[in-house]
């Protein structure tokens, strides 16, 4: 949920990497989705958009799901995009979608599956679409591999065991991670969507974001490289012109923060009390902006809470800096015990009109800066394993 994307290099790239037009367009024609879902307790079902301006969903069409399953959503037909499917009281989508074709039939049953995260859907009359789903299946396969290994891995390390038996983990590890970075490449080389590819790339990013897996992302020149190959075989797609453009400004200013004193500012609390960031003066201070609707910044948190409960005994704090929007206090305040971020959280609920946004010149979120004692960034963009080890390094 960035303005910009999900990040592994320098490069920010968000969570998985949703294309989207904004309806900028005047083509009349519709985007129609309609299709059966049986199984099911949801009521509603939810076709949202992600423009690139905010990454946030924006609802564009609902459907009542009938007594038979039956439900249709519409919408402008608009440049390819990705659409998210999404139930009532889900946080998650159920599934995404590409507009190649106007018309596109999805079915879902959910007979033994109660939390809607289905094994199996059918997807008709959109070829893109159809090929998001083998791609998902085939690189969630791929990826439990990964996991066994390196929860293997973890568990002899854990028991002392012998080098062999963890060398040998090690290169199964690597094997596999080098079979699904390579999967993903080859399938962005056969794309001819734009939007599949830019979710292949989401996709594989936001994985490798996530300490569990022991992946390594993209280097950002394969990010760029990427978009630039898209921007020239897809001249006219206003969102890969969007994204070639922000991510030309991020590389162009990729020194960011570090070595610079950190902008003060002063933010409510959860009670209403004025917080600054000057008052953390004295203590290894990590800034983390954040917000309760940003999915991307909800899968992170357990990697923050994991850092702060490791670290909080060394002079080290976490301030929460959250873009709520107006009138969600309680969504604020509830996913702040949800997640159970126990540091100090600010917020003065403005969403991306907040003063800290053009202070810290934030494009996306979540976003970070590790401040030293002295009120100086350190360290930037800290997701994942490279926070842990970040703070490793730093406060030894």
């Amino acid at each position: 949920m960035n303005r910009s994307f999900l990040k592994q290099g320098s490069i920010a790239l968000a969570g998985v990497l949703v294309l989207s037009s904004c309806n900028l367009f005047s083509n009349k024609k519709q985007f129609e989705i309609s299709g059966t879902m049986t199984n099911n307790t949801a009521r509603m079902v939810y076709l949202e958009e992600v423009p690139l301006a905010t990454m946030q969903r924006l609802v564009i069409d609902s459907s009542l799901i009938g007594k038979d399953g039956k439900y249709s959503l519409k919408t402008k037909m608009g440049e390819e995009s990705i659409y998210d499917l999404r139930l009532d009281g889900d946080m998650f989508p159920l599934t995404s979608v590409i507009n190649d074709e106007p018309r596109i039939t999805l079915d879902v049953d959910f007979a033994n599956d109660s939390t809607h995260r289905m094994e199996k859907y059918e997807v008709k009359g959109s070829p893109a679409s159809e090929q998001l789903k083998d791609f998902i299946y085939s690189f969630t396969n791929r990826l439990k591999n990964i996991y066994e290994y390196s929860h293997a891995i973890d568990s002899l390390q854990n028991i002392h065991a012998s080098d062999s038996l963890v060398n040998d983990a090690l290169k199964k590890h690597a094997a596999s991670v080098a079979e699904i970075r390579n999967y993903t490449v080859q399938k962005m080389k056969e794309s001819k969507s734009p939007s599949l590819t830019m979710f292949e790339l989401g996709y594989y990013q936001t994985t490798s974001g996530n300490p569990a897996f022991k992946m390594d992302g993209l280097e950002d020149e394969e990010v760029m490289g990427t978009i630039n190959d898209l921007n020239k075989r897809f001249p006219s797609h206003k969102g890969i012109a969007d994204i070639k453009k922000l991510l030309d400004a991020q590389m162009a200013g990729s020194a960011g923060w570090v070595g610079k004193e950190a902008p003060d500012f002063t933010l409510p609390d959860v009670n209403g009390k004025n917080v600054s960031l000057s008052s953390f003066r004295g203590k290894y201070v990590l800034v983390d902006f954040w917000a309760s609707w940003c999915t991307p910044c909800r899968r992170e948190n357990p990697n923050v809470v994991k850092a702060y409960q490791q670290f909080k005994d060394k002079n080290f704090t976490i301030l929460g800096v959250s873009l709520d929007k107006p009138g969600d206090k309680d969504k604020w305040m509830q996913a702040i015990k949800d997640d159970k971020l126990d540091w100090t959280q600010v917020s003065d609920l403005k969403f991306w009109n907040s003063e800290v946004v053009p202070l810290y010149k934030i494009d996306g979120i979540p976003f970070n800066v590790l401040l030293d004692p002295q009120g100086k960034v350190i360290a930037e963009s800290l997701r994942g394993s490279a926070l842990e080890n970040t703070l490793q390094q730093v406060l030894k």
